[in-house]
């Protein structure tokens, strides 16, 4: 059982709803009217309140921007058929959240403050939910190091927010993907499988020249020898060879172990699909794609959801696929889609009732 938080609660005067074309959402562009903000200070958190949604009053001198002490999640809310609002499997953010914390070296942060507050702003801003195909409430829950000194430590103190946003399609059209041979995002040991800022900073030049040269996204190799393939910059990545979904494993820990790329896993299955999850190469996809086995590529994500992936460049090398005869990630989506908005019952207990 959960301990229940004193949560204080300051409203808006006036919300700003009106203002925003919910036709129109460009991802991560609107906020809506409140957050949740908690102090953690003196080894415990201190206050836990929500209050309007506004800019925070912060020193130059805090740990967090000298010395990257920052971790985040990412988390989505949705309507079903009857209105009601539900949040897709939180718990394992939740987890994950605190498996970056302590990678970190930052507090956990307790469940009656993650998933209870979590729960009490969402139902005062539920009205912000899209109704939308495609479209979703993306939950952002981060924290940072507000320690005020120059010095290379952990922080002693903390503030842990959630924020809440309107939003579209992450992705709006098929991906073209080009693999990254020069640049790397982790190596063994590193901090790959935590979801802080620093791996997001470090992956943007890369992300930049692939951009430049036409391209999206990039997949990210090893740091050794750059031909074992572990992610796109903002998703996990399958491949389709025959009947089996491929996907890289987590072993060595420089991959995002992330909430949808679980939910595929235990999907596909359910579709028939063989699913590995392990070591594989560009070599063996290269070679997959010219015997004719490599049927699709797509990535799976919280912003990305089932994204596909229409062209795959390695060096000269280009994978092209034909959208019309996509079957597996087409129906891996149609599939989620259901779940999170109750067109079909929710049977592996995922869909958070608020």
């Amino acid at each position: 059982m959960v301990e229940a938080v004193n949560i204080n609660v300051t409203k808006v005067a006036k919300s700003k709803i009106t203002e925003v074309d919910f036709n129109h959402l460009p991802f991560g562009k609107y906020f809506t009217d409140h957050m949740l903000v908690a102090t953690y200070a003196n080894g415990d958190w201190q206050s836990v309140e929500i209050r309007p949604y506004e800019a925070l009053s912060l020193q130059p001198s805090i740990v967090a921007i000298h010395y990257g002490q920052s971790i985040f999640e990412g988390i989505k809310a949705y309507r079903n058929e009857s209105g009601e609002a539900y949040v897709f499997r939180p718990y394992d953010n939740f987890k994950r959240f605190n498996v970056s914390a302590e990678r970190m070296c930052m507090p956990t942060v307790p469940e009656e403050i993650f998933i209870e507050g979590m729960k009490q702003l969402i139902e005062l801003d539920k009205e912000w939910i899209p109704t939308e195909a495609d479209h979703s409430l993306y939950i952002r829950p981060f924290m940072f190091a507000t320690d005020e000194i120059i010095g290379v430590k952990p922080s002693e103190n903390y503030l842990f927010i959630i924020i809440l946003s309107p939003t579209g399609p992450y992705y709006s059209a098929p991906m073209k993907i080009c693999v990254e041979e020069t640049y790397t995002r982790a190596a063994p040991g590193g901090v790959g499988f935590a979801k802080n800022a620093g791996n997001y900073g470090a992956s943007l030049l890369a992300t930049q020249i692939a951009k430049q040269k036409g391209y999206d996204q990039i997949l990210w190799t090893d740091a050794f020898e750059h031909k074992w393939l572990q992610e796109v910059g903002t998703m996990n990545v399958f491949f389709i060879i025959n009947n089996t979904a491929v996907t890289p494993s987590l072993d060595e820990g420089t991959i995002l172990a992330g909430v949808t790329r679980d939910t595929a896993i235990t999907v596909l299955r359910e579709m028939g699909l063989t699913v590995e999850e392990r070591r594989i190469s560009i070599d063996e996809l290269v070679e997959a794609y010219h015997a004719g086995t490599l049927k699709e590529v797509f990535g799976t994500g919280t912003a990305a959801t089932i994204s596909l992936i229409e062209k795959l460049k390695y060096k000269e090398e280009i994978l092209n696929f034909d959208l019309s005869k996509l079957t597996v990630a087409p129906e891996l989506k149609h599939r989620l889609d259901d779940i999170r908005t109750g067109v079909v019952a929710d049977s592996h207990g995922w869909m958070l009732h608020i």
